[in-house]
């Protein structure tokens, strides 16, 4: 049985407070819609915006990026090692996003 190749299962975990970001909701599951291109980390910050984040996006987001201060794990790995915004998405990946910004 095959899948068409841009229909990827992915779970997203916030943590450190970034979750707050998102209803509170600290792992989402979610299908990603087909598209003609790969999907890469760079259009997934862009769907993250549209569809999970709930408020205050410059906390999360910051140009096509995501701020200084949340770290970015793809399958426990740091996203600097994999390519960062460029980074082509694998079936069944885990994205993890820890705020490391604390308000006082």
């Amino acid at each position: 049985e095959s899948f068409p190749l841009s229909v990827l299962v992915h779970c997203f975990y916030f943590r450190g407070g970034a979750e707050l970001l998102f209803d509170g909701v600290k792992k989402h599951q979610v299908t990603l819609p087909c598209q003609p291109e790969p999907w890469d980390i760079r259009n997934l910050l862009k769907w993250i915006k549209q569809n999970l984040l709930k408020e205050r996006p410059e906390l999360f987001l910051q140009g096509e990026s995501v701020r200084p201060g949340i770290l970015v794990l793809i399958n426990e790995a740091d996203w600097e090692l994999m390519g960062e915004l460029d980074y082509k998405l694998q079936d069944q990946d885990n994205v993890l996003f820890i705020s490391t910004l604390h308000g006082g």
